[in-house]
């Protein structure tokens, strides 16, 4: 079991690092203030699951090796990429849609399909391999030994604290869209502007150098 010092210690860091901006608050803000809270809060807490592969990836050292395989890093750069490309895609060609008030649309996804496409566009995502790849190991006690144990432990906690966080931004952003998209005309700007975050997101993964 992980020390009391080791808990707390591990997720302060981890509040102030998801708290942080970065990719999957971008997404969440986007989704929460585009489509609505029950919406957000969906895709923030699948974006926050998706960090259970990761913790299942580094605790079997497959983490390792994709990094240390150009072919497969590059491989991953792709697809994770361009799953964002093909959301804010989507978005751009259903703008408009379905408004935030959930007036019923052909296009409106489920609340189980936003918690799905959370939970991959985070698991297909390199950079976040490679975060969870240096950033649990740095709270292992090596003394304790169990060290697989403890990397588990530590991204079952960094899942459950961004939960939290995640779910609260795509509420709060709810709120925001809620207001914004009772102005005329509202609804199909979000989802260009959200569509748009997911796009730009994807690129920036694909032609990252690293």
């Amino acid at each position: 079991m992980l020390s009391l010092t080791q808990t707390l210690s591990f997720l302060l860091a981890a509040s102030l690092i998801t708290l942080s901006p970065g990719p999957d608050n971008l997404m969440v803000l986007s989704f929460g203030i585009s489509k609505g809270r029950r919406q957000g809060v969906a895709f923030g807490l699948g974006c926050a699951v998706g960090c259970l592969s990761h913790t299942a990836l580094a605790v079997l050292g497959v983490s390792a090796l994709l990094v240390a395989s150009p072919v497969a890093f590059t491989v991953l750069k792709w697809v994770g990429g361009g799953y964002l490309v093909w959301l804010g895609w989507q978005a751009w060609l259903h703008a408009g849609a379905v408004t935030v008030q959930g007036n019923a649309a052909l296009h409106d996804p489920s609340l189980k399909q936003l918690f799905f496409k959370g939970m991959m566009a985070n698991a297909v995502n390199p950079k976040v391999v490679i975060f969870f790849l240096s950033f649990l190991p740095q709270f292992v006690d090596v003394q304790a030994g169990a060290t697989a144990w403890q990397l588990g432990q530590l991204g079952v906690l960094f899942t459950l604290q961004a939960m939290l966080i995640f779910g609260s931004l795509g509420w709060f952003a709810g709120r925001i869209g809620g207001w914004l998209n009772r102005r005329p005309n509202a609804g199909f700007f979000l989802d260009r502007l959200a569509g748009t975050v997911f796009v730009v997101l994807g690129l920036r993964i694909i032609f990252s150098r690293s």
